[in-house]
């Protein structure tokens, strides 16, 4: 069985824009001992070698697909409740993607590489983001 790369996507719930994430990433509680961003969820994914075969995470913010990080593996993390999660460990490195709208979901998702949004490369990599409502409309008419 060969193994190939896969991806997830996910909702950055309370995020307004790809600069809060960044934000929140930087804070202590965020980061796990080796001091890389981490985002804690319930389920573990099963296809998780082919994840961490150059799989990312792509980020939907405000309805919106607006960037990427690299998923360098998964580690355990039990709560003080004593349950059991998966720790995203995730690349510091949060790279823009062209947009791409998407519906609510819970969760994660996989995502096949031929569906995941190319990263933005040369002059257009540096720039702001745009504000959510305007990326969502662009995205909307195919233009991001």
């Amino acid at each position: 069985m060969t193994v190939s790369k896969l991806h997830l996507i996910k909702l950055s719930v309370g995020s307004d824009s790809v600069e809060s994430i960044v934000a929140w990433q930087k804070q202590a509680r965020a980061r796990g001992a080796d001091g890389l961003p981490r985002h804690i969820t319930r389920m573990w994914p099963r296809r998780a070698a082919e994840i961490l075969d150059g799989g990312s995470i792509y980020w939907v913010v405000q309805g919106v697909v607006q960037c990427r990080q690299k998923l360098l593996r998964f580690d355990e993390v039990t709560g003080d409740d004593g349950v059991r999660r998966c720790g995203f460990v995730l690349d510091p490195e949060v790279i823009p993607t062209a947009t791409a709208r998407r519906r609510p979901f819970q969760g994660w998702r996989y995502l096949q590489p031929e569906d995941a949004p190319a990263d933005l490369a040369g002059p257009r990599a540096d720039e702001d983001s745009l504000p959510a409502e305007l990326s969502a409309a662009l995205a909307e008419i195919g233009v991001r």
